[in-house]
């Protein structure tokens, strides 16, 4: 009997020499998305338009025993981003004049649960739970994809330019609390922001940075014009004849354009001339001029940078002047008829 306790004792002395350590070390990381990019955006776009990317977290535990494991809650947070205010109802990016555009994140692939940065309020941070056994000399990780959703709503009234919103500090922070077992498996704390009845509690800004971008490319709709008439004439032309008409447009907000006149289907090098041409076949021309300013000085031409007109779209109408004048005569007084021309407006955005 006594040679029984004492094997019994013996065996109990052994299996505590065997016991390790109960606290070993976990750290969670996560490698850096691959740029949100929504690519070219269109002003109004009738659908909206979606994007995703990717990353992992990791989390590694230093050596613990033959049995062990370790249980990890992690919090991803998402703040506005570097050009916006607020989470809801949209994120905001921006052009490099400060233009708005309305973008959101999300959780899920249907896009209606928003990624926000409060765990376990509104919007919430995304959940992730690791769990993985931790042998002894080795220690153990575990790891996890997880996947950042996007969309520009549809129907904006948009600027044009290049936007983007910058993630980093501590609008990607990573908190996560652990468990860790030297026998079994570790049971996953109830909350990521748990700090008490856990083996320990982190957390990290900086976690996982990505840039969100967009792109809205120039644009001008059709356009309207009137017609420019120089009125009625008796015989010789002795003094200017001024007369103006006008060209609409309308270029989204931000949009440089440049409008060019070519010199018409008359012209005589770069004079532009309107024509008659009498029943017995005979042509006749009256010269004309276009410019872009109220004093007539200078012509407005095609040539890009040289002699066009340039401008800012504003996202509303806008109307230019086109001033014209048919100097006085020179030579034989133009013979009685209907005398016309037509000009080309291009424009370039």
């Amino acid at each position: 009997m006594t040679g029984a306790r004492t094997l019994m004792i013996v065996l109990m002395l052994m299996a505590l020499c065997w016991a390790p350590r109960a606290r070993a070390d976990t750290t969670c990381t996560a490698t850096a998305p691959g740029a949100l990019a929504f690519g070219t955006i269109t002003n109004g776009a009738a659908s909206a338009t979606d994007a995703m990317t990717s990353f992992t977290i990791t989390c590694n535990t230093t050596a613990l025993s033959v049995l062990g494991s370790a249980s990890v809650r992690a919090c991803l947070k998402i703040g506005t981003g570097s050009t916006g205010s607020t989470l809801l109802p949209s994120r905001s990016m921006s052009n490099t004049t400060a233009d708005p555009m309305a973008f959101q994140l999300y959780t899920n692939g249907g896009r209606t649960t928003v990624w926000g940065a409060v765990p376990g309020g509104s919007p919430p941070a995304a959940i992730v739970t690791l769990s993985y056994g931790v042998p002894l000399i080795t220690g153990g990780s575990g790891a996890q994809s997880v996947t950042l959703y996007g969309q520009v709503p549809a129907a904006q009234v948009l600027s044009a330019g290049a936007f983007a919103s910058s993630f980093t500090a501590a609008n990607v922070s990573l908190e996560y609390a652990y468990n860790e077992s030297i026998i079994g498996i570790a049971q996953p704390p109830a909350l990521c922001t748990s700090t008490s009845g856990v083996s320990g509690h982190k957390t990290a800004d900086g976690a996982f940075p990505f840039t969100v971008s967009a792109n809205v490319l120039p644009q001008c709709s059709t356009y309207v014009t009137t017609d420019m008439d120089f009125g009625s004439n008796a015989g010789a032309i002795t003094a200017n004849l001024d007369r103006t008409s006008t060209i609409g447009l309308t270029c989204i907000n931000r949009t440089a354009y440049s409008v060019g006149l070519n010199n018409g289907q008359n012209a005589s090098g770069n004079v532009r001339r309107m024509r008659f041409t009498a029943l017995d076949g005979s042509v006749y021309y009256i010269p004309y001029e276009l410019y872009r300013n109220a004093g007539r000085s200078q012509r407005w031409g095609n040539t890009l940078n040289t002699d066009t007109l340039a401008g800012t779209g504003t996202g509303a109408a806008q109307t230019l002047t086109v001033y014209g004048r048919a100097p006085p005569s020179v030579g034989a007084v133009p013979a009685q008829g209907s005398y016309s021309d037509v000009i080309t407006v291009t424009i370039t955005y």
